[in-house]
């Protein structure tokens, strides 16, 4: 086992400390790290965190969520600041995705700097830092009782720790989550999703594979299961046996949670591996990550696939798996191309070359709340966005 990765940093009176790492989002160790609290000025916080400064709150933690706020909207009124010498003219001037249509090459470049931006804010705010206990409790003043929320994230730990209060609120909201569900009417039952795990809050890919028509209902493979949504659906559809793969074992757990929840253990086997299990199927289906850009945390490896490929490795080994007349549904949106990231010309290359044929295509336009969201800057390509269940089938010689 690797050794603990430890934070450092020097008391008011001089005294040197060390706690272990426990940022799980993949946010390196600052390398400077000074104690902070109540009496700290939110204009002196934003100067060090941007300076690349941690602040180790050793306060209040209600005055911590409230500095948290501060930096925010610090963030806030840096990013509305006219930027001279910006391509066209101040920031304020350039024309964005939602103000007008862009070719590829500009719909991508305002993707890549919302992405920098994105990146920018979680760096400023993860520069906040909370004390843990081993048993994961913040020893702070009017600290809430966080303890299960971090457990099911990190698990049991022996030694006290580190970790952004931003991730914490996400450990947060995660555990209500978990807690709450998602409902899903195509199984009239709830998907609860754990830390790290993609929640099926877009519910329309949900119900292409609910409406699709079955090809067969004895044997099918669900490839990279995540909550175990779409095996869930294909059980609930009358499919006897699913076997579902992930390489996360998070979301192993996750799935295999949901599925004695619903009742459906007994239907689909859970299998650890990369892509496809062993064997055909007269049914293959996956939902991969949609876009294909770098994710930065474990959560955003469910949209984010560096060079599709999980993508393109689903359509190259496709064929092998399909038993013969069978079927393999892709599930997919067209976002990336709509972004510039990839193009429709590539995805149909990608089918050729994997020795398959599309049979049908099914559509259906997104609900969620983005899709209408004027002020998002990338409303563009999100309003004309589509989200498809390709149906594909072995070419024919």
């Amino acid at each position: 086992m690797n050794a603990p990765t430890l934070i450092h940093w020097t008391d008011a009176d001089g005294t040197a400390r060390e706690a272990r790492w426990g940022a799980l989002g993949g946010q390196p160790v600052p390398r400077k790290v000074v104690p902070a609290d109540d009496r700290m000025p939110a204009d002196t916080a934003y100067k060090l965190a941007c300076e690349g400064t941690a602040l180790l709150w050793q306060g209040d933690f209600q005055n911590a969520r409230h500095l948290l706020q501060a930096l925010g909207r610090r963030l806030d009124q840096h990013g509305r600041r006219p930027k001279a010498g910006a391509r066209g003219g101040p920031a304020s001037e350039r024309q964005t995705p939602s103000s007008q249509g862009l070719t590829p090459d500009a719909a991508r470049e305002a993707f890549h700097l919302h992405r920098q931006q994105q990146g920018h804010r979680a760096r400023i705010l993860g520069m906040l830092l909370l004390p843990f206990g081993a048993d994961h409790n913040v020893p702070l003043r009017r600290a809430p009782d966080v303890r299960q929320a971090c457990l099911e994230a990190h698990g049991a730990v022996d030694t006290p720790y580190v970790a952004p209060l931003r991730e914490l609120l996400g450990l947060i909201g995660a555990h209500e989550w978990r807690k709450k569900g998602v409902d899903i009417p195509a199984l009239k039952g709830r998907i609860h999703t754990h830390h790290g795990v993609f929640s099926p809050v877009r519910g329309e890919y949900v119900d292409l594979v609910a409406k699709a028509p079955l090809p067969a209902t004895d044997l099918a493979f669900d490839i990279g299961t995540g909550s175990a949504v779409l095996a869930a659906v294909l059980a609930r559809r009358g499919v006897r046996r699913i076997v579902a793969t992930d390489l996360s074992p998070q979301a192993l757990d996750c799935a295999r949670d949901n599925l004695q929840r619903l009742g459906l253990a007994d239907q689909v086997e859970l299998l650890w591996a990369d892509l496809f299990p062993p064997g055909q199927a007269p049914l293959v289906v996956c939902n991969p990550p949609w876009l294909p850009a770098k994710p930065v945390s474990t959560i955003e490896q469910a949209v984010y696939d560096p060079d599709s490929r999980m993508l393109r490795g689903f359509l190259a080994g496709l064929r092998a798996h399909l038993a013969p007349g069978g079927e393999g549904w892709l599930v997919i949106s067209d976002l990336a191309e709509h972004l510039g990231l990839r193009t429709r010309a590539e995805l149909l290359g990608w089918i050729e070359a994997g020795g398959l044929q599309v049979i049908d295509r099914l559509d259906i336009r997104p609900r969620h709340p983005k899709a209408s969201d004027m002020g998002d800057p990338l409303h563009a390509a999100r309003a004309a966005e589509v989200t498809s269940l390709w149906r594909l089938g072995a070419a024919r010689s």
